[in-house]
């Protein structure tokens, strides 16, 4: 009875433990006014503690330890860049050791835009202008967000780096960022990893939340060849020769035949235009360019559209031969 009374507190002292590292992630986070967001960050596995399961919310934060968090919040990565040898951190970071923890976060980072400064050393402790910056480009890094056209009064604002600025007008517009009662951002100063924590949480939440800004179909350039005219010439019983004209702006450019589909008895032929030479110098006389195929007369020819098509490789695809 007694060995299973002992074995019985044992148990119950290691759900309260279990339960207690499950609810309190860290042990000295209990008054921090990020303490929810830090938790969060926790559970996600975008920030870690220190020894003995203190999060050190009045810590500074290091280069290594925000550069590895943002690209970890963000997942940013390198995945559709194809190297033809294996990049470094020491090519963009001379003070970085290549085999560091870290290593891979500043490399993604570097060619992900965030403007990393290039003699940066990984225990450097950053500001809350550099973390602001980092953060913000981080954040676009996963769209293009609209802001509203407001320009936050900042009091002690001869203290930023105005190659910060805009970063960090943007954050106080989306109200990632704060400032406080005198409306001082404090730029030089070093962040702390709670406020660091705050921002960080703040950023993903915008993310997830604001509509990205929808891209507008580019328009398609205009054509130089005009007036596209189809004629066609019996040459016998079975096949017929089909030229289709235009008008150039001058002798350098030419037509061609790009394809040809059919498609219920009909021959649709698509040209494209031959663009001229840019080491050569062209009149400005308008000029008539021509291209020419062969058809089975079975088919009707007719134009694909009636612009010429950008110059391309395609191929006639059909039995048809080209000229």
């Amino acid at each position: 009875m007694k060995i299973k009374a002992v074995l019985l507190l044992a148990v119950s002292m290691l759900l309260v433990f279990t339960l207690g590292q499950t609810v309190f992630a860290f042990n000295d986070t209990s008054k921090d006014p990020n303490k929810s967001k830090i938790e969060s960050l926790e559970k996600q596995g975008i920030i870690k503690g220190e020894k003995g399961g203190k999060f050190n919310s009045n810590g500074k934060l290091t280069y290594a330890a925000g550069i590895s968090m943002l690209v970890k919040a963000f997942d940013l990565n390198i995945d559709n860049i194809r190297f033809i040898k294996e990049p470094k951190v020491t090519d963009y970071y001379p003070n970085l050791k290549d085999n560091a923890w870290y290593a891979d976060a500043f490399i993604i980072a570097q060619l992900n835009g965030l403007e990393v400064p290039k003699n940066v050393k990984a225990n450097d402790e950053m500001t809350r202008e550099q973390f602001a910056h980092h953060l913000f480009k981080s954040i676009m890094k996963q769209g293009d967000f609209a802001f509203i056209e407001l320009y936050m009064t900042i009091n002690d604002e001869k203290d930023v780096n105005k190659d910060y600025m805009d970063s960090i007008q943007k954050l106080l517009i989306s109200k990632i960022a704060t400032l406080d009662k005198k409306n001082n951002f404090y730029p030089k100063q070093k962040i702390t990893r709670s406020v660091a924590a705050g921002w960080l949480y703040d950023g993903l939440e915008f993310v997830k939340e604001t509509p990205t800004i929808p891209e507008v179909p580019a328009e398609p350039a205009p054509q130089p060849i005009q007036g596209l005219k189809l004629t066609v010439t019996s040459v016998d019983k079975n096949i017929n020769k089909v030229t289709v004209t235009g008008q150039a702006p001058h002798p350098g450019y030419g037509l061609r035949v790009a394809s040809i589909s059919f498609v219920d008895g009909q021959a649709i032929i698509k040209v494209e235009t031959v663009q001229p030479d840019p080491d050569k110098m062209y009149p400005q006389v308008i000029t008539e360019v021509s291209a020419t195929t062969y058809v089975d007369a079975a088919y009707k020819p007719v134009l694909a559209s009636t612009e010429a098509h950008a110059s391309g490789d395609a191929a006639v695809s059909s039995p048809a031969l080209a000229s």
